[in-house]
């Protein structure tokens, strides 16, 4: 396990494994780089390129610094980025993905990005989340009820 520093003093705990062109793994919001189907893929990846797996804040290893932002959560992956020699591929599953494409969006230096399943509904007629999951995570995880 490595760790790196984001801006805001936050620790980041992640993995590095193989050789080759680095890229990064965003884990979605339950998730952690230890969690199997991410420990699979870092494998699997290993072989061609250098595989960066971390924690999101909050989460395993990483620490946390309230409150929650998400340009936080981008500055850490700027952070895992810079580990990596300061560009990188990225992979995101889920709201990692998300996470992925607004780092993107904002210029962070991603060679090639690939996201997983990002939680976007692009038909008024798809399927929405539950009134109210928003508060309701947000009320756990305000407890400590990270799982």
């Amino acid at each position: 396990m490595h760790t790196i520093t984001s801006p805001d003093g936050t620790t980041i705990a992640y993995d590095r494994a193989g050789a080759g062109e680095p890229i990064v793994l965003v884990g979605g919001a339950f998730s952690y780089r230890r969690f199997p189907g991410q420990v699979k893929l870092a494998q699997l990846l290993s072989t061609r390129f250098t595989v960066y797996s971390y924690d999101r804040r909050g989460r395993g290893d990483s620490g946390d610094t309230a409150p929650y932002a998400v340009r936080r959560e981008i500055e850490d992956l700027a952070a895992v980025i810079g580990a990596a020699g300061g560009a990188a591929c990225v992979w995101g599953l889920s709201s990692g993905a998300v996470l992925a494409l607004e780092a993107a969006a904002g210029g962070l230096p991603i060679r090639r990005l690939a996201v997983q399943e990002p939680p976007l509904a692009v038909d008024p007629a798809d399927q929405r989340p539950p009134a109210g999951l928003r508060q309701h995570v947000t009320e756990l995880t305000g407890a400590g009820q990270r799982g």
